[in-house]
């Protein structure tokens, strides 16, 4: 279950009355030429840093929402952070900074945060700011619960099978040592049905039952409770508002805070929140989820599970029931729509017979009567969080089947390493009106800042999908030198995307690629649209790069983003293929990343249900789907791409672009206009070794 504490009300950052706040006149002192910053951290001065620093002191003053795009290299982490800390140190109010990335959330926390404590130690006029605390907020599931870890040890009898005993033990050999509790410091990472019974996501898991000396999540809790500053990615953050919110914090539903009462957020990397608030205020149910729900309850292969010790005969029966009935369900739906196409719309009710809901309901029912058995305590609460999780699931089904809501599109996909588990989804068509209440409506200040939030040099679109129409918007330029560190070309020579050059159009790609490759001594970036293009082209040149002395990487090879991004700042030459979420966030500055190729415009296809949803409500408004949908997403997707290369101030290197469509079509002019520099060459593969000049 996603919660942010089970208590309500938090205890306030300081019991005082909260002075008036001075962050407009000393963000003003700050980044002003010549100012504390300068002096402080011996920074440069960057006009750019100093207006956004000034509009974030405003709007987080006013509670106004602001939407700031600052190009690469505006230092925009400290221009938010070192006003948000001082507005939330002078008014007791928590600042809630949400990113995109992990690399970003490292950052931040490594390096932005240490820059702001020594800025404050630095400057009398800022001492009542040196001791901001700070905090990372991640999803419980990740933290292990020492509490729920000596009940299943306790337990292991009715709960566990030997294998899974040996796992269990593993995780309690490492409770001894790890400082967190957090999953992914485990290695190799825990057995998910393992985990499930031990990690803090249960009701199990609290104050009343833990010991909060003890128990890796509380022990976070009580972190994040007096945090001034707390870190948080955009998945969990509209997880939780999804789930409540600030809201579900109070008994006032008037409360104003978007995740706890009376904070004000960041959104860094806000181009992205569109896609990510889609992706958490639907639905999303899959056979996998639904199995090892149930299995938890009682695993008739091994025996074990909650209703071992809690349920008898009877419950272990409904529980094999519905096992049964899910498998037939999700069967059937694997059968009748999902045979030709791994994802499928589904436009009409009554797809697939109420097969889970007799099953569910009777598993709801009977956890009701058990529960009612038990006097307070710990084992009543876990009766009573599971009958709220098969409820939840029975009611995911029943909205699925019935297509419970117009404004939301639903679909089938098949998904995992082979295919085989079945999920039922769903995603609002239009998310403004959920960003809208959820985020802008909450009387607090909310601000987006990115490098790319503008489509031809204006915020409004960006703005009418996040239902942020009446927020100020500004947009400051890089500081940076494009025109003279970046290098761009264009070939023209590429045959035109379509069924029947493919196979032609990918070898030139290939060609285009060795050769400019071979020329640049440094590392490139190479991005792709599609991974069945990557991976025809990679297996035509990793042997000839990698006999070259290039070391080659490839996504979706084994290793995650962030230790490929890692392992190209290592190796200083290397070669990387990458596709989708390559695009942005990937910062690898210096000679490591000399060269970004852009193989294809990156245009999302139509054929994704929400996509297709989306371009169906625009038709039935009278609009043009490919110009108000299609190509801005593209032009943002292409201006993050573009953004891989020009990290830091002393950076250059190359972009090419293999993509004819940029000369041959009306709309190529617009994603030239997104270059951060004018000038670029047009070559072909007759041209190449004439007129590409890479830096030396």
């Amino acid at each position: 279950m996603i919660g942010l504490r089970e208590d309500q009300g938090r205890e306030p950052l300081t019991s005082e009355a909260p002075p008036a706040s001075h962050v407009t006149t000393l963000t003003a002192k700050i980044f002003a030429e010549g100012g504390w910053l300068q002096h402080g951290l011996n920074l440069e001065h960057r006009p750019q840093q100093e207006t956004m620093g000034r509009a974030v002191a405003a709007a987080v003053k006013s509670d106004t929402a602001l939407l700031f795009e600052a190009g690469t290299g505006v230092g925009k982490s400290l221009a938010y952070l070192v006003p948000g800390i001082i507005h939330a140190v002078d008014q007791s109010r928590q600042l809630i900074v949400s990113t995109h990335t992990i690399s970003l959330q490292e950052q931040l926390e490594t390096s932005d945060l240490p820059k702001c404590r020594r800025l404050f130690r630095a400057h009398p006029g800022l001492a009542a700011y040196t001791d901001f605390k700070s905090a990372v907020l991640v999803g419980k599931g990740n933290y292990l619960c020492t509490t729920r870890l000596g009940h299943a040890l306790a337990d292991r009898s009715t709960l566990f099978a030997d294998a899974d005993y040996d796992e269990l033990q593993r995780i309690a050999a490492w409770a001894q040592t790890t400082e967190t509790g957090l999953r992914h410091e485990l290695q190799p990472p825990p057995r998910p049905e393992v985990w499930d019974a031990v990690n803090a996501d249960s009701s199990s898991c609290a104050r009343k039952h833990c010991d909060c000396e003890k128990c890796f999540y509380q022990r976070a809790r009580a972190r994040i409770r007096i945090a001034n500053v707390i870190i948080i990615n955009h998945a969990l953050l509209f997880a939780l508002i999804n789930a409540g919110g600030a809201q579900a914090e109070s008994a006032d539903q008037e409360t104003r805070g978007v995740l706890f009462a009376d904070d004000f957020v960041v959104l860094d990397e806000a181009h992205t929140v569109p896609a990510v608030a889609t992706e958490n205020f639907g639905l999303a149910l899959s056979s996998y989820g639904v199995d090892r729900a149930l299995k938890y309850l009682f695993n008739p292969r091994t025996q074990r599970g909650l209703f071992r010790k809690l349920g008898g005969p009877e419950a272990q029966q409904l529980v094999i029931d519905a096992i049964d009935a899910a498998k037939l369900f999700f069967d059937f739906i694997g059968t009748a729509v999902l045979t030709e196409r791994p994802i499928v719309r589904v436009r009409e009710a009554g797809i697939a017979e109420a097969a889970l809901d007799g099953p569910l309901g009777a598993l709801h029912r009977l956890l009701g009567k058990l529960s009612d058995k038990l006097g307070e305590g710990r084992e009543r609460d876990e009766l009573l969080e599971q009958r709220q999780r098969v409820k939840a699931l029975q009611t995911g089904v029943t909205e699925w089947l019935t297509i419970a809501d117009e404004g939301h599109v639903y679909w089938a996909e098949r998904s995992g390493r082979k295919q085989t588990i079945i999920a039922l989804r769903s995603a609002p068509i239009d998310v403004a009106p959920a960003l809208r209440q959820h985020l802008f409506g909450r009387r607090t200040s909310v601000i987006c800042t990115s490098a790319t939030l503008a489509m031809g040099g204006q915020i409004e679109p960006f703005a009418e999908r996040m239902g942020a129409t009446a927020a100020r918007s500004v947009i400051v330029k890089s500081p940076f030198d494009f025109a003279r560190n970046m290098r761009v070309y264009i070939a023209s020579d590429v045959p035109l995307p379509s069924p029947q050059e493919a196979k032609l159009s990918l070898d030139v790609i290939g060609q285009y690629i060795q050769h400019c490759v071979d020329r640049v001594a440094g590392g490139s970036l190479v991005l792709f649209t599609s991974y069945a293009d990557m991976r025809a082209v990679a297996l035509k040149l990793e042997s000839p790069l990698t006999a070259a002395g290039r070391p080659f990487l490839l996504q979706g090879a084994g290793a995650s983003r962030t230790e490929l991004a890692q392992q190209m700042r290592a190796k200083g030459n290397a070669v990387l293929f990458g596709t989708d979420s390559f695009w942005t966030g990937v910062d690898v500055p210096g000679d490591a990343l000399a060269q970004v190729i852009i193989t294809r415009l990156p245009f999302d296809p139509p054929s994704h249900p929400i996509t297709e949803a989306r371009c169906d409500h625009i038709r039935d408004l009278g609009g043009n789907p490919f110009n108000e949908l299609t190509l801005p997403d593209a032009l943002i997707k292409f201006r993050q791409g573009i953004g891989r290369l020009i990290r830091t101030a002393s950076d250059r290197g190359i972009i090419t672009l293999l993509d004819s469509r940029l000369l041959a079509k009306s709309y190529g002019r617009l994603f030239i206009d997104c270059l951060p520099q004018p000038e670029f060459t047009v070559v072909t593969r007759g041209t190449l070794e004439e007129k590409f000049h890479p830096f030396r």
